[in-house]
């Protein structure tokens, strides 16, 4: 890429033309029908009226889609894309597809805003009308991964490459030992998000690959970061207190740690690293599955090749004994219980996390079919864990028909006394080919009340909505997908998080920009369900920081619940019916007489649960009625 300038935080590239009027136009009107599929349009067209049957298409869509950048071929179903935003011209480069450091990486969410990290810094988007989204800022700022979270008027960035530094500058960092090189996390004061400004760097021994806001429901004074950092460790030179030596020869060794950030909220400036838990010490080492054997002689082939032109391979850590994961990929924390949930390389680790200070491991689940531990996700009472596994690291084909369904998909555990129990595997289901970059990657809970339902990222392997409220028995729901960007070699693209924020669903497209979800009513998913759903707001929302979800007081919660009773038959039919009939009567009334009715149903409907079959079900019920009746006074 040939980089021109930097002026006030914003790249300009002689080579990142804006897009013409036509190639926005391509962009937005592409779409693939496919049979038994509904397909959309960027610009929200009217799709075909979503299926209500509860058997995926067949053949499945998704397969055979057409390649292409802007215009590669789309298959959707039970979902239905209302846009797709390029890049910034500051984060594309239009002679080049597939530019790394362009990479577009996760997602943070601040009312009206989507704020969207690259490789090169972070893109904010005004998602006001999710159907044209506007662009309010483009940052750059280099450094990689550059993950986002916010709290309040606060912005955070994770800063792992060498190349990174405290001024945001883009000539890199030549010197092996810099005072300039900013690896750890960056923080910004965002009230007015369109002029950032800079507050400052806490500096880490490995940088921040990935970062986690975490709040103490205890503590209004400050937040924590958990800052997972998979690079080298620094010198000592460049940063006082970094040591790579075994815990045995150096008690400050960084191995087998994270690094917790406190930062005061009267005074972010003063952020600093607080603790490093040791939470990895002490695990074993773990057995991993070994590549497939067409992956493995590929391999062979290129390192004959290298040692031929006399390219010698990377050198490996040695000859010393084998150990347990040094540090973790991505943490999950969920204040609300107390918990959170890490994937460390080889485990999956459950922490205490009561005095968020000082997390402390509770267990670590070790899987022979997992190749890298990447993510966690909690369902919303805290009874279940799900953990990803980036087998291949997330720029590899790991969907294809050859790859066994329990590589790189989700592990998904119960959890009883702060115990996990390995219920099952989940995997996207629709094979891709060897040019699409495909594994298990980030997403969020849909909070659809009283079940667990995910939207997850697959990068080039699109987005899967898929239920796991039973957990040894999780069932995909709905998708969207795209072409490879090359019909002829794999050029990294795809959704790199898909998550769920008031009322949508966002995906970051490594290569395509941002696209924007809506979720349409199906055989598995009614439109009160939907309407509840969309009834859960949050002020800001970062998907490692997981909320507990609550829903307020609707008619649309009480017959979501209806519905799922009608669906499962947990409730006789002719009191679905009836109960049907009472909620419509009870909403044409107002004040006291609305409340009245409403506080007579929820009486019937306890009485309704002793001989129900879903008795559970019957009771969340007439708790929303109940709940639904008190708003009236």
């Amino acid at each position: 890429m040939n980089i021109r300038s930097l002026r006030h935080g914003r790249l300009t590239d002689s080579l990142a033309a804006p897009l013409s009027s036509l190639s926005i136009a391509i962009a937005l009107l592409a779409a693939s029908a496919c049979a038994g599929s509904s397909s959309s349009s960027a610009g929200g067209a009217p799709s075909p009226a979503a299926s209500m049957s509860t058997t995926a298409p067949s053949p499945d869509p998704r397969i055979g889609l057409r390649a292409g950048w802007f215009n590669a071929g789309e298959a959707s179903w039970n979902l239905r894309l209302l846009s797709n935003t390029p890049p910034s011209e500051q984060f594309i480069n239009r002679s080049t597809p597939g530019v790394s450091s362009l990479t577009n990486s996760d997602l943070a969410f601040l009312g009206k805003y989507v704020i969207q990290g690259n490789y090169s810094g972070y893109q904010v988007w005004d998602v006001s009308n999710p159907r044209r989204p506007t662009l309010n800022n483009a940052y750059v700022c280099p450094g990689s991964q550059s993950d986002v979270s916010v709290f309040r008027n606060l912005l955070f960035e994770s800063s792992e490459a060498t190349s990174g530094r405290l001024d945001c500058g883009l000539g890199g960092v030549p010197d092996t030992v810099s005072k300039d090189r900013a690896r750890g996390i960056r923080l910004f004061e965002i009230t007015d998000i369109a002029h950032p400004r800079y507050i400052t760097t806490v500096q880490t021994c490995r940088g921040s690959h990935t970062h986690t806001v975490v709040t103490d429901p205890n503590d209004n004074a400050n937040i924590y970061i958990y800052v997972s950092g998979s690079a080298g460790i620094r010198s000592p030179n460049e940063l006082a207190g970094c040591s790579a030596r075994m815990p045995e020869e150096d008690a400050n060794s960084e191995l087998f740690r994270i690094e917790v950030i406190q930062v005061p909220l009267a005074h972010p400036e003063q952020a600093h690293v607080v603790s490093k838990p040791p939470i990895l010490a002490g695990l074993n080492p773990v057995t991993r599955h070994a590549e497939t054997p067409a992956d493995i002689a590929a391999q062979q082939a290129r390192q004959a090749a290298a040692a031929a032109a006399g390219r010698g391979g990377r050198g490996g850590r040695g000859s010393g004994p084998p150990m347990g994961p040094q540090q973790c990929h991505d943490i999950t924390v969920y204040p609300a219980i107390g918990l959170a949930g890490g994937a460390c390389g080889g485990y999956g680790v459950l922490l205490d996390i009561r005095d968020p200070a000082h997390p402390k491991r509770l267990g670590a689940a070790a899987d022979s079919n997992f190749s890298f531990w990447h993510s966690a996700t909690f369902n919303n009472d805290g009874t279940k864990i799900l953990f990803s596994d980036e087998w291949g690291g997330g720029s590899a084909p790991r969907c294809r028909t050859t790859d066994k369904p329990e590589w790189g998909a989700d592990a998904i555990f119960t959890l009883v006394d702060n115990k996990m129990t390995f219920k099952s595997y989940y995997k996207m289901p629709a094979p891709q080919t060897s040019q699409e970059n495909c594994v298990a990657h980030n997403g969020t809970l849909i909070p659809i009340p009283g079940r667990d339902i995910m939207v997850q990222a697959w990068y080039q392997g699109g987005i899967s909505v898929f239920e796991w409220t039973d957990a040894a028995h999780p069932k995909e729901i709905a998708f969207f997908d795209r072409g490879p960007m090359d019909s002829t070699k794999l050029v990294m693209a795809g959704s790199w998080s898909a998550y769920w924020y008031n009322g949508y669903i966002y995906s970051s497209e490594i290569s395509r920009g941002l696209d924007i979800f809506e979720l349409l009513p199906s055989g598995f998913i009614s439109q009160n369900e939907i309407d509840a759903a969309k009834s859960v707001r949050f002020d800001f929302f970062n998907a490692q920081d997981q909320p507990k979800l609550v829903w307020p007081p609707s008619f649309a919660l009480s017959r979501a619940y209806l519905d799922q009773l009608g669906r499962s038959n947990g409730l006789a039919s002719d009191r679905v019916s009836a109960v049907r009939s009472g909620l419509a009567s009870a909403e044409k009334l107002s004040g006291q007489p609305r409340h009245d009715a409403l506080a007579q149903l929820a009486t019937q409907l306890n009485g309704d649960a002793q001989g129900a079959a879903d008795r559970a079900k019957v009771r969340m019920l007439a708790a929303a009625v109940t709940d639904l009746a008190n708003t009236q006074r």
